[in-house]
């Protein structure tokens, strides 16, 4: 009797619930457009698409001329406040000293002592230039921010790189999901969480995966929504734009 009930109940499961297939791309959920934060003349491009890189590793750098030339600008202030400095010492130390002598009015020391305090703020506001100007070298080394592949690149030695202009494409091969559409009809019979089995046929790969969220922004076009599936990659080398077979299940 309990069997009997048990395939009663297993039959009664499977008319209500039913395998769908879906198509889908690997993507990577965390893909860094990379530009530079100075405008400026391309002076090497490091990688190609394709490259493998490292974090930290240079992907391209722009030329310093225009930035060397503002350095020597300032550090050529600097020298002449400084020496402007020296000389107001000097000065201030010597009519300290005849005021002292009641030899110079007071005014003339305070004038001196006010000489003095603007100069030293001035040298203070060229450092500060400096400092900034340092920094900005920095900038014009580009380096990846992550390991990951290259997957654009669009930039060559010689061209003028601009500021938030995208440069290079970097794609995190650990963050690896997949991205799907289901029908609108559809959508009502699964839910974030549920498992997913996965397909790439191109290296004939199959694992288990879930879905990790439903984004709700219908495709009026094709009256569907996005579903992200996460899955085990194991130890296989799979790189994002690969196609994927994906079987739900719906109740």
């Amino acid at each position: 009797m309990i069997k009997k009930l048990l395939a009663i109940t297993a039959l009664s499961l499977s008319l209500f619930s039913q395998e769908i297939e879906l198509s889908g791309t690997v993507i990577s959920d965390n893909e860094k457009v990379i530009s530079s934060r100075n405008m400026g003349f391309v002076k090497n491009v490091y990688v190609s698409e394709g490259s493998f890189v490292k974090k930290g590793e240079l992907l391209y750098e722009i030329d310093s001329s225009n930035m060397d030339s503002n350095k020597k600008e300032i550090l050529l202030n600097l020298q002449i406040q400084q020496n402007q400095l020296n000389n107001i010492q000097t000065n201030y130390n010597r009519y300290k000293r005849l005021y002292a002598q009641d030899l110079v009015p007071k005014y003339d020391v305070e004038q001196l002592e006010l000489n003095l305090m603007n100069t030293k703020n001035m040298i203070a506001i060229t450092n500060a230039k400096l400092k900034e100007i340092n920094t900005q070298y920095d900038y014009l080394k580009i380096k990846a921010p992550n390991d990951g592949l290259v997957i654009k690149k669009s930039i060559k030695a010689g061209e003028m790189a601009m500021p938030s202009v995208p440069a290079i494409i970097l794609s995190d091969l650990t963050s690896l999901k997949i991205k799907t559409d289901i029908s609108e009809s559809n959508l009502n019979s699964v839910k974030v969480g549920d498992d997913v089995k996965v397909s790439i046929p191109s290296i004939n790969f199959e694992t288990n995966g879930k879905i990790e969220s439903i984004i709700p922004n219908v495709n009026t076009t094709t009256h569907s929504f996005t579903l992200k599936i996460s899955f085990n990659k194991g130890d296989k080398t799979i790189y994002p734009g690969m196609y994927s077979k994906l079987l739900l299940d719906i109740k």
